[in-house]
């Protein structure tokens, strides 16, 4: 199953995180791979999918790697409170510790990378590790539209031609605050985004208190990329958490 995600993560149908468990979130990487390839798109692992997804890809599922000075050197936040208004005093929202980074780089869960790794010390450069062989971040080409599939919590990236060149799991919207439906135009990229948290804005949550700025960092509420739509409020984002998307609503 390790294998099978990280092929259908270097085809760019992600499974969410390499874990080696299944869900809901292979299926639906699975399924849209089926589809992508004139299979039946019922989402199960059968000869057929892995004769595709291994017919142009026959290369090994995990990798060493050896841990960099720059990996180990922070600076990390080993504790983020839930709490907003003491998330506000931190000047910085960074990775936990170097096994989140590393974990996060090579799309991996965080409990994997430490069970193919007993006892390893991440915060050692120099050291050693096993990883999985994960795909690139980057598109092959640049992307003319993105489609958002409210039912399926997919986003699909397209080229020119209308060309499919990914597929992504995504939490969209919640019961109290549903993504819209429509068309819209991507406004402006924010790598590294600080998050303007407003809870006059939300219509949940106890904190009703006043609005404030969450520093930048990987583990913001909104992650590591704000991409904002002329859609007021809404945008598409990253999150802290990988291993839960999908699974857990967004403000």
């Amino acid at each position: 199953l390790i294998r099978a995600q990280v092929l259908l993560d270097r085809a760019r149908f992600s499974p969410g995180v390499i874990d080696g468990a299944g869900g809901e979130n292979v299926r639906q990487a699975i399924a849209a791979f089926e589809a992508a390839h004139s299979l039946p798109a019922d989402g199960q692992l059968d000869d057929k999918v892995w004769g595709a997804l291994i017919a142009g890809d026959g290369r090994p599922a995990m990798q060493d790697y050896v841990i960099s000075e720059a990996d180990v050197a922070g600076p990390f936040t080993p504790s983020i409170p839930t709490d907003m208004a003491q998330m506000a005093k931190l000047d910085r929202l960074g990775y936990a510790s170097p096994a989140e980074l590393l974990a996060e780089r090579f799309h991996m869960d965080e409990r994997l990378l430490r069970a193919l790794n007993p006892g390893v010390d991440f915060a050692v450069a120099g050291t050693r590790i096993l990883v999985a062989a994960s795909g690139d971040d980057k598109l092959p080409t640049q992307v003319a539209r993105i489609e958002v599939d409210k039912s399926e919590r997919e986003v699909r990236a397209y080229g020119d031609g209308d060309v499919l060149l990914a597929v992504y799991p995504a939490t969209v919207g919640s019961a109290d605050r549903p993504a819209p439906t429509g068309e819209w135009e991507v406004r402006t990229i924010a790598p590294n985004p600080t998050w303007s948290y407003d809870p006059k804005r939300l219509t949940f949550g106890k904190d009703r208190s006043e609005a404030r700025t969450i520093a930048a960092g990987p583990n913001n509420p909104v992650g590591a990329m704000w991409i904002d739509l002329t859609k007021e409020t809404y945008g598409i984002h990253g999150t802290p958490d990988p291993v839960r998307v999908g699974k857990t609503a967004s403000h």
